[in-house]
């Protein structure tokens, strides 16, 4: 079993990986493997709707790091994905990943728990966890909560560490997480599977 942590901020050692690695640690504690991919602080393409993913479950863009979160994914029981908070919005890099591995590989997460994070000097988060929570609620995913909304403070790695409450969020989401996917596997060996959902039916509104 294994859960793939994204850090969507352009710093790889920064707050949101302090909070994304709180998490990792208590997942492993808990016999679950992890991963932390960081999407680096280089250009990313935005999705720009070509449909040219339709059917081959991979972007037409193979140049970053999306492709690798395709293949990533795949193997992946459980997805935490992670931000900063940017003018009270989540960073624009977060938002061209999901946009882009949701598009071409829905697939490949539906029906998987993840749960979204965020990190803040001091505001915007609620609206950021709102934001980036929307890919998970139409991709049929288990949304993992904790015993706070899922968010950490502080503008330096240390200051986040000191955040006490939003660190105990971070381990009690993991130790959520792990057992949600511990269920769905206790599940599976028990002969019950994912729902058999309906053919998607498209309303137009404009008549």
């Amino acid at each position: 079993m294994k859960v793939l942590l994204i850090n969507g901020s352009p710093r790889a050692n920064g707050c949101t990986f302090t909070a994304l690695s709180e998490i990792a640690k208590t997942l492993n504690a808990e016999n679950i493997e992890t991963e932390i991919v960081q999407v680096g602080n280089k250009p990313l393409q935005d999705c720009i709707g070509c449909g040219g993913c339709a059917g081959k479950g991979k972007c037409v863009f193979d140049g970053d790091i999306v492709n690798e979160l395709i293949d990533k994914a795949r193997g992946a029981d459980g997805f935490v994905f992670g931000t900063p908070v940017y003018y009270a919005h989540p960073s624009g890099r977060i938002l061209s990943v999901m946009d882009r591995l949701f598009y071409a590989a829905g697939k490949s997460l539906s029906h998987k728990p993840a749960a979204v994070i965020a990190s803040a000097r001091r505001g915007g988060t609620t609206a950021t966890l709102d934001t980036i929570c929307k890919h998970l609620t139409i991709n049929q995913m288990p949304v993992i909560s904790s015993t706070y909304w899922n968010m950490v403070h502080g503008n330096t790695p240390q200051e986040t560490m000191q955040d006490l409450e939003g660190m105990q969020t971070m381990r009690n989401l993991a130790r959520n997480m792990a057992w949600i996917i511990k269920c769905i596997d206790a599940g599976k060996k028990a002969g019950v599977d994912k729902p058999n959902n309906e053919t998607v039916i498209r309303t137009n509104f404009i008549r």
